[in-house]
């Protein structure tokens, strides 16, 4: 999404360990006429695929997420970084956070999803796919079915391209990034 290519190359800032930034206008600071693009961006590729419920992680997924659940019009769930107290039924999965460097246990009440569901999940970033294969076990638990991953930001030179795609999930990324070369970012 050139849209989104733009935005990043403008305001992105690459930091060591290969973190690209966006605090500016998704992680921290929201631009909200964006989010509702790329919600509408993801809306459009998957609305022929009977999506029931939309799922994300807390929080820089829930913006984008919230704009698509919004345009095809069924609830978002998000998983939660932390158990609260008031949680009865809880799905669990320890994931591994890259940019965090820690584990942490992503967490949802068992009634929001369950066997009749077709869940799109939509995340603000994909670089090794850590934070995907703990929703991934999370919707297999419910036994919801997982028919598509939006990403909006992925790093596909990260093994979390290969996985999602061996797994035989349609993904569909709106800014790819190949590479960071020499403090630039270049998008496949």
């Amino acid at each position: 999404m050139k849209l989104l290519e733009d935005v990043i190359l403008e305001k992105g800032e690459i930091l060591e360990g290969n973190i690209l930034k966006v605090d500016s206008f998704m992680n921290h600071q929201i631009d909200p006429i964006l989010m509702e693009k790329l919600g509408i961006e993801f809306a459009e590729y998957f609305k022929d695929r009977k999506i029931t419920k939309v799922l994300t992680v807390e929080s820089s997924g829930i913006a984008p997420s919230l704009m698509c659940a919004l345009k095809l019009q069924v609830p978002l769930v998000f998983l939660k970084k932390t158990q609260p107290s008031t949680m009865r039924q809880p799905l669990t999965s320890e994931v591994f956070s890259y940019t965090k460097n820690k584990a942490y246990t992503l967490c949802m009440e068992k009634h929001f999803l369950n066997n009749d569901d077709i869940v799109l999940f939509i995340d603000d970033f994909l670089a090794n796919g850590e934070a995907f294969r703990g929703v991934e076990d999370i919707i297999k638990q419910s036994g919801a079915r997982l028919e598509g991953v939006g990403i909006v930001i992925e790093k596909s030179f990260q093994k979390g391209h290969e996985y999602i795609i061996s797994q035989g999930y349609d993904l569909y990324s709106l800014a790819d990034i190949k590479a960071f070369n020499n403090g630039k970012i270049i998008f496949k």
